[in-house]
């Protein structure tokens, strides 16, 4: 029976299930798939791209972990790709690769001003909190008044950690150096832009329930959002439930008495940011304001300027527009859309040919939209192509599994495996349980690489 030999760059979901999926898979030909991934622990955003107060998202960690202790895959972490292992390695070894390398870098916002120290990009702070390896160990917080740019789940995500006394984050696995961080921070007030109104915003309603339950901080909204005329907003909020559920929500908070927190979070709609200003403290110009748009509906569901500009003093500034992927050494890559060009999961080249052998899968494929579902249906979407294509697939030199764990050896990559990320796993949850919390994360790589290589 024909065997096909998979290497797989990227251990997130994305990866992971692309890889769950071929193995279950009916198929005509033996599979041996190896996963690699640069961190030394396996889950990609799922371990460093959620807030660590929420445990139910992280529970599809479980789902994960399922995946790689069935036995069917291995796993190599701490390889980077591009020089611990190249694409000319992966052709001497495999017959294919699927790249499942996610988005984890900011989009841009390119208004005026965005550039000034104390402006930062949400997936920066999302890896310092969640205590990625690779990331400074400590973040400045030193602002009282914060903005918050976009309308969706991250934009929550970095007002509520950001809005939260560090000792509520203490039944949670955030890392110690955040927590220490976090315990000094000054912030009394911070303020969600976004330019649409409250019924098209990207929340969830869990998300932003979570958000009202903060202890000790006021949720402000403005009633001027919420008493302009849309009938597209009007429209959502009558046909989609969940729009409805976040209409009701924030219309409850329009009716709390303010006043009584130490921290407040406003939420500001139908604001487009124009700028962000700076002021010259000696040592060059800093945050010290957002300038913004007043803006109102078109009647087609987007929105317009109005022309009236506001401004509200701050001293840090968070963009949370979105992800952008990060390109692949030897492969093509769209500067504007921030994927991987490829058809249904086929890599295609510049003339739009397929390329032999070279697979997408996840957010590098169909950039950063979408949850676990459809991270699996856009998996099994590439699988279909890649279990057709064997026409296509490499012949590769040496395809002994050995090869690889010996090349790895030869070039002094000290890689992790499964069995090492058990060992991880078991140490991070035992310094937790030592202090009464669920796991208190290992942040150094070094670190964690002599831990999981029980060194």
């Amino acid at each position: 029976m024909t065997q096909l030999r998979l290497a797989i760059v990227g251990a997130g979901p994305a990866g992971i299930y692309a890889a769950d999926l071929l193995v279950k898979a009916e198929r005509h030909f033996d599979v041996s798939i190896d996963l690699f991934d640069h961190l030394p622990a396996p889950y990609g955003l799922v371990r460093y791209g959620v807030s660590p107060d929420h445990p139910r998202i992280k529970g599809i960690i479980n789902a994960l972990r399922e995946v790689l202790d069935g036995g069917d895959i291995r796993y190599f972490g701490n390889v980077r790709y591009g020089t611990d292992i190249t694409l000319e390695d992966l052709k001497k070894h495999y017959n294919a690769v699927i790249f499942a390398t996610g988005a984890i870098r900011d989009a841009e916002l390119n208004i005026p001003g965005i550039e000034l120290p104390g402006s930062y990009g949400a997936a920066d702070f999302v890896s310092w909190f969640d205590g990625h390896p690779d990331v400074p160990r400590t973040w400045p917080l030193d602002a009282e008044s914060i903005a918050v740019i976009g309308n969706g789940n991250v934009a929550l995500d970095i007002a509520r950690i950001l809005v939260k006394h560090a000792d509520d984050l203490l039944p949670t696995e955030v890392p110690d150096n955040v927590y220490e961080g976090l315990k000094t921070n000054p912030v009394t007030d911070v303020h969600i832009f976004g330019r649409r109104g409250p019924a098209h915003v990207k929340f969830t309603p869990l998300e932003l329930r979570e958000l009202g339950e903060v202890r000790d901080v006021d949720m402000i909204v403005y009633d001027e959002d919420f008493e302009v005329h849309d009938p597209a907003a009007e429209a959502a909020i009558a046909s989609n439930k969940q729009v409805m559920v976040i209409n009701r929500v924030m219309n409850q908070w329009r009716d709390r008495e303010v006043g009584g927190a130490s921290r407040r979070l406003h939420l500001h709609f139908y604001a487009k940011p124009l700028e962000v200003m700076g002021t010259d403290t000696g040592n060059g110009p800093v945050v010290s304001a957002i300038r913004y748009e007043r803006t109102a509906p078109d009647g087609e569901g987007g929105v317009v300027g109005t022309g009236e500009v506001r401004e509200i003093p701050i001293q840090a500034i968070y963009r949370a527009v979105g992800y952008f992927g990060s390109p692949v050494d030897g492969i093509p890559f769209d500067q504007v859309r921030g994927v991987i060009p490829n058809n249904e999961g086929q890599v295609l080249d510049a003339a739009g040919e397929v390329i032999p052998g070279v697979y997408a899968t996840g957010w590098i494929k169909r950039g950063p939209v979408g949850l676990i579902g459809h991270t699996k249906s856009d998996a099994m979407e590439t699988l279909q192509h890649l279990t057709h294509d064997q026409a296509n697939w490499w012949t590769p030199a040496d395809p002994a599994e050995e090869s690889v764990t010996g090349l790895l050896v030869e070039r002094g990559v000290e890689y992790t495996t499964v069995e090492g990320w058990r060992l991880l796993d078991e140490h991070e949850i035992a310094r937790g349980e030592a202090v009464g919390r669920p796991r208190i994360k290992v942040v150094p790589r070094d670190e964690m690489t002599r831990i999981s290589r029980g060194e």
